[in-house]
């Protein structure tokens, strides 16, 4: 049995990435040729089905990302055994789960593959991870009493945006508050309150240990439009962009994107310091300010999953001549 670690890429727009709750998949002579498209990890499992190793494909996924929530680079580790005990290549795990998923218009797209030991775990041995969140704020949001007559943000909107980037209006947008309020989330804090509220009854989650997490990082800078040509220019005339980009070993479900609501709150004058100061400082699900919106899905991108490179590395006594040796010398399947 070998190990193997998939780096991955995907736009969540279009599935159901709450996996947390551990869905075994069976499938019966009947559903072989079937692709399940309502999750990632089901697709990149009936992938792994092309290659015909011998043992049940279980993969194991590092984060678990919310529904519509996209993916620059997350990790998956999975367990293949083949019929002749050799390890099957990376490349070509990389490419027949590639050309499955460009064929079946799945946007999910397998970055790179490696053999890792067989101890490795993506989710355990991640060192940390880095979430961005895209936003664009309407110029000129306060030049009309009415905004649904000739504003920007009724006017345009690039296509190319639709479910990438999260666009808002408000004549009182304060960026350098918003840049301040990031402070107050640094370093060990009980994000209990910034937990979301149906994960917070379980014997696990209920220990006052399990809700604590440490903020390394908060960097706030200006965006730039994903549009193109003509678009590109009339976006970038029309919309401030912004990323939020959050570093931490660890998060609590759906933290990112309550922490973004809280930010987007205080910058926008619905909430002051103290709110946020309370939240933190007293944690609970009581705590929550309900003036405080859940920012949406589609703005926030997991941009990496963090490993020590000695962990990725295999054994020194593995022959690596006979594992390239073996690899190039396989057919699928064998």
């Amino acid at each position: 049995m070998n190990r193997f670690l998939l780096n991955i890429s995907y736009i969540g727009t279009n599935f159901r990435t709450n996996i947390v709750s551990g869905i075994q998949k069976t499938f019966n002579k009947a559903d072989e040729a079937r692709v399940d498209t309502k999750t990632i990890q089901g697709c990149i499992e009936l992938g792994l089905r092309a290659l015909h190793p011998i043992n049940e494909i279980q993969t194991v996924l590092s984060s678990r990302t919310d529904a519509g929530v996209h993916a620059l680079h997350s990790t998956l580790h999975v367990d293949l055994q083949r019929r002749n005990s050799e390890p099957f290549d990376p490349t070509t795990i990389t490419c027949v789960l590639n050309s499955l998923l460009h064929k079946n218009g799945l946007p999910i797209r397998v970055l790179s593959t490696q053999q890792v030991p067989e101890n490795f775990h993506c989710r355990y041995n991640a060192l940390g991870r880095t979430y961005l969140y895209r936003f664009a704020v309407a110029k000129g949001s306060n030049r009309c009493a009415n905004p649904l007559k000739n504003h920007n943000f009724y006017a345009f909107l690039p296509v190319e945006e639709i479910d990438r980037c999260f666009f808002l209006q408000n004549s009182n947008f304060d960026i350098e508050r918003l840049r301040s309020g990031t402070r107050m989330f640094l370093g060990l804090h009980n994000f209990r309150t910034f937990m979301n509220v149906s994960r917070q009854h379980s014997p696990t989650r209920d220990h006052p240990r399990y809700t604590l997490r440490v903020i390394d990082e908060i960097n706030v800078k200006p965006g730039k439009s994903v549009a193109i040509g003509a678009n590109a220019e009339k976006s970038e005339s029309l919309y401030h962009y912004w990323d939020i980009e959050f570093k931490a070993k660890s998060f609590l479900y759906k933290q990112v994107r309550r922490m973004v609501g809280a930010l987007l709150a205080l910058a926008t004058g619905r909430i002051d310091e103290r709110s946020i100061y309370e939240m933190l400082t007293i944690p609970s699900k009581n705590s929550w300010d309900n003036r405080v919106l859940l920012s949406p899905p589609y703005g926030l991108y997991l941009c990496r999953v963090h490993y020590n490179e000695k962990d990725l590395e295999l054994p020194k006594n593995t022959n690596k001549n006979e594992l390239s040796t073996a690899a190039s010398e396989q057919t699928l399947g064998s």
